[in-house]
């Protein structure tokens, strides 16, 4: 079974905010396959299974809030980082544009930096949805947890939903990073 984390905070007071592109990007890939998102009793974490000809994948929103997202692995000791797919934000990307890519550093996001303190590793898949960085005196905090009200953001939630259904019906990392790595809405 493949893991695919999608992060975010929970609550409506964080539904549309930049930080909460993992939850949108995992929302839009149930709706495609046709399955429901669900809370577990006493689990902290929305889920769906969705099974394929060759795999099962199960999407998963942790409940735990961005900076405690690891506390979800403890439901799942068996899945090794290389079968984790992880969605989420990135501020080094403009809006809308996604990134995929294997391995590397938490590049300071609280989130990734608590899965690899869990897994005590960083080797699995990251779909990054550009945010951009804040503006000129606004601090970091108030811009990933603010609303983005163009539709560039918009586009970056379809084009990572759509990178991984690819990764979900089979195509290999390296086939969905050559179609969609810095795709935004003039690609």
């Amino acid at each position: 079974m493949k893991l695919i984390l999608g992060l975010g905070n929970p609550g409506t007071k964080y539904a549309d905010s930049r930080h909460n592109v993992g939850f949108s990007v995992l929302d839009a890939s149930a709706a495609f396959f046709q399955v429901r998102l669900r809370k577990r009793c006493f689990h902290l974490y929305r889920y769906a299974l969705v099974v394929t000809d060759n795999e099962e994948f199960l999407l998963v929103q942790p409940l735990t809030y961005m900076n405690a997202s690891g506390k979800v692995l403890k439901y799942f000791p068996q899945v090794a980082p290389e079968d984790i797919i992880v969605v989420c934000d990135q501020m080094d990307l403009p809006s809308g544009m996604i990134r995929i890519r294997k391995g590397g550093s938490s590049a300071g996001h609280n989130g990734l930096k608590s899965l690899m303190q869990e897994l005590d590793s960083g080797e699995f898949v990251r779909i990054y949805i550009g945010i951009s960085r804040p503006s000129e005196g606004v601090d970091v905090v108030d811009h990933v947890l603010g609303k983005e009200t163009g539709p560039d953001l918009q586009q970056g939630i379809r084009l990572g939903a759509e990178a991984l259904n690819a990764l979900i019906k089979g195509d290999s990392v390296q086939e969905v990073m050559i179609a969609y790595n810095r795709r935004n809405r003039s690609s």
